[in-house]
């Protein structure tokens, strides 16, 4: 055995002793605040990566377990701000998916795709891109380089156009 001080055993000798000193308070913290054990693990070590990787840029390397503890508090509140987005949206596809849905009318459809390859190819893709892509005048007028006035002259006359071809008036 070698002769080391106290000090020199207290000290931190690299990556894997800071993670031996701090890796059980991070994921007993992480578990207090999710109550999740596979989550607060995954926590602690994503926390301990972080840190670790920024250890050469902390403003005091002394206090590794304090950025560690605030690294995996944020974790956990990121957690948590995810689940909830993602829970929102799956409320929102829900209500969605209780609506009925009619079928789409495939002969339409075809009469339209045939009808779109008829218009000029400038009106063709205005008439796709501010539909089909949503975009709005400006970013349409932007994708074809022209002014706005004439992507809505564009999308105005392959409209007209489409309805003259599917015979749409009455529609």
């Amino acid at each position: 055995m070698s002769s080391t001080t106290v000090a020199e055993r207290t000290e931190p000798k690299g990556l894997a002793e800071l993670y031996e000193r701090n890796a059980t308070g991070a994921v007993r913290l992480a578990y207090l605040i999710t109550s999740d054990p596979d989550l607060a693990q995954d926590i602690a070590q994503e926390a301990f990566a972080r840190v670790a990787g920024r250890f050469g840029h902390l403003r005091v390397p002394e206090a590794f377990d304090a950025y560690l503890r605030r690294t995996v508090v944020n974790l956990c509140n990121s957690h948590f701000r995810h689940q909830r987005v993602v829970r929102a949206a799956l409320e929102r596809e829900a209500a969605e998916a209780d609506r009925p849905v009619e079928p789409p009318d495939l002969g339409l459809r075809d009469e339209l795709r045939l009808a779109l390859h008829q218009l000029p190819m400038r009106q063709r893709t205005a008439i796709v891109l501010h539909y089909y892509e949503d975009l709005s005048e400006e970013q349409l007028a932007d994708a074809m380089r022209c002014s706005p006035s004439a992507a809505r002259s564009l999308v105005s006359h392959g409209m007209q156009t489409l309805r003259t071809l599917i015979g749409g008036d009455e529609r």
